[in-house]
């Protein structure tokens, strides 16, 4: 057998770095529910002299959460393309994936400017706090999201292309930004519209 070969973890029938991207994902679920039902034991308890509806720019985060949402189906292009072996589309739309996503953190960095002139700090009161971490936390696994999407195109454009057998696979990434992108759905939902 070659090296390229996959081999299931026997008793799942899976391949075992499937199976352990899915664990991962598990636990993340379990991260973002424990922060998320933080965040909703405190909301609605406004800070003194302002309510969140002063704050909140929801127009603007409806545009970012769209910006974000469309990563999604350039990340399904890029996996399409790499699919069909048409390496420069796969290139091409991962790159498109990555800048959506570092456009959405760039509105997410001057949402957080704008709330904090406002006097929506960290340290107002818990609710400002759990409103921070549990976006804080978003923002880091979309910028964490970019960075992998921008060394698959690195490994793309320096090697004769991406497979979707070994290494830092795209179907993985794909799934890591999925979820994230889910992720934001919820949070959108949670966060500034209920």
């Amino acid at each position: 057998m070659s090296s390229s070969h996959t081999y299931p973890h026997e008793p799942t029938g899976v391949e075992t770095r499937k199976l352990g991207m899915w664990v991962f994902l598990s636990t993340e679920i379990l991260f973002f529910g424990t922060l998320i039902t933080t965040f909703m034991i405190f909301k609605g308890r406004d800070f003194p002299g302002m309510k969140l509806t002063d704050v909140y720019d929801i127009p603007f985060t409806s545009i970012s959460s769209f910006i974000l949402l469309m990563s999604s189906l350039t990340m399904v292009l890029a996996h399409n393309a790499l699919e069909a072996n048409d390496q420069e589309k796969t290139r091409v739309w991962l790159l498109a994936t990555a800048m959506l996503g570092a456009v959405f953190l760039a509105g997410q960095i001057y949402e957080f400017t704008e709330f904090y002139h406002k006097g929506f700090e960290l340290g107002t009161n818990i609710f400002s706090s759990t409103f921070y971490v549990l976006t804080g936390f978003h923002g880091l696994h979309v910028f964490i999201g970019v960075v992998l999407l921008l060394a698959l195109w690195s490994i793309g454009q320096r090697q004769k292309g991406l497979t979707l057998e070994g290494g830092m696979n795209l179907e993985f990434v794909a799934l890591y930004w999925h979820f994230v992108d889910i992720v934001w759905i919820v949070l959108f939902t949670v966060v500034y519209l209920i």
